[in-house]
This record gives C-alpha cells, structure tokens and sequence, in this order.
C-alpha cells in the first residue's frame, strides 16, 4: 500500500450484498496514517439500487499518541441522491465502527458481542 496509490477490494454485507470499493493511502507516516474508501459499485437492496458508485465515502484516521496508544476516528457520508431506504438504521453503523475498531486492534469478531442489537 503506497500513499496515492488506489486499491480495491469486495466485501459481502448482510444488507446490501457484495459491492467494490476503492481504497486510497492519503497520508502515510509513523505517527499518522489517513485513508478513504468509496463504493464503486452500485449497492442494492432488495435489488432496488441505494447507492450508485461514489454515493457511500468515509475517511479514516489513525494518530499515534504514544508507544502503544493509537487513536482512530472515521467520517461516513452518502450521496445527495443515496436511497432513503438506507436512512435511519443507527444500529449497523454502530455495529461497523465496532467491527473496525476490533479489526485495528486485533480482537476477534466472534469474541465479544455486537455493540447494538
């Protein structure tokens, strides 16, 4: 992974199916690591479209406070034309910025319980 540099990968969710996203390095240093990621393609629902390609963004950043302390913060966007369909569902955003999280710092998925139900 290289700062600049576009990535992609698929990944399958519960609600939406399968979709790729592009991932890009916008900043890369020892104390600090930035990066976004958007959908390239078209996400549906119950075969209904909810969001076209660019319409779901997020940024993420990771600051290093200490030796072993990093600190991790993202911004979650959708399109001005994004389905409203999607709206409204607090509990899977909660339960994807725990996934994360966990991801980040190594927990197991499987170990702990949702952080909403």
């Amino acid at each position: 992974m290289k700062q600049g540099k576009a990535l992609y990968f698929e990944q399958m969710d519960n609600l939406t199916g399968k979709a790729v996203y592009r991932l890009q390095i916008v900043e890369a240093s020892a104390h600090r690591v930035v990066f976004k990621v958007e959908n390239v393609s078209t996400m549906r629902y119950y075969l209904l479209p909810v969001l076209h390609s660019g319409e779901l963004q997020s940024m993420y950043f990771l600051d290093r406070e200490s030796d072993k302390i990093w600190r991790c913060y993202g911004i979650v966007r959708t399109g001005k034309n994004a389905n409203g369909m999607i709206a409204g569902n607090e509990r899977s955003a909660i339960n994807r910025a725990i996934a994360y999280y966990r991801y980040l710092v190594g927990i197991p998925t499987t170990q702990e319980p949702p952080g909403a139900r």
